[in-house]
């Protein structure tokens, strides 16, 4: 007892403070990896595709309100996954099962792409051979990258969810 009055550091600094408001984390294996290139990619392409149906005359065909729709709702979304991602918020928030959501993300935005790509190259032959079917064609051709982006993730993320998949038998002890 006679110790303690001596332990006892009064001192008072504002770096423990500091560091506390400092605690972000930064994911930058995430961009090395396979699915945080391909959400660079979906981020990318995904840009494109809506940039170049807003640069048209999309209100002539109806189908283009949904491919503006599910690529702009689909871009949004996607870099927020990724800002996310990359921020660490897998492992700030690991209540949230992030494999699966990350599957059904992934698995939603490629049917939704796939259905605008369809849209899109079904309604190209409306403008005819005006100024604006290379826009259009060019959309459907960044759409279908993107849509083969998303079945990708959708891949590694079911990867994920699976697991290692490797076999019981091979990691058991033998007694």
């Amino acid at each position: 007892m006679a110790d303690f009055p001596g332990m006892v550091n009064t001192q008072t600094s504002s770096q423990t403070s500091h560091v506390s408001v400092m605690n972000t984390f930064v994911d930058l294996n995430f961009i090395k990896s396979m699915p945080g290139i391909l959400l660079l990619v979906e981020i990318v392409f995904g840009l494109l595709v809506w940039a170049l149906v807003t640069s048209t005359a999309y209100w002539i065909v109806p189908a283009y309100s949904w491919v503006l729709f599910v690529s702009i709702t689909l871009w949004l979304l996607s870099i927020v996954l990724f800002i996310m991602l990359f921020l660490g918020m897998r492992h700030k928030l690991p209540s949230i099962p992030w494999p699966i959501v990350l599957l059904v993300f992934y698995g939603v935005a490629a049917i939704l792409y796939f259905t605008a790509f369809l849209a899109n190259t079904v309604s190209i032959t409306a403008f005819g051979g005006g100024y604006h079917i290379g826009h259009v064609a060019a959309a459907a051709f960044f759409a279908i990258f993107v849509t083969m982006a998303y079945g990708a993730s959708t891949a590694f993320a079911y990867i994920e969810w699976k697991g290692d998949g490797g076999n019981a038998a091979m990691t058991t002890v033998p007694v």
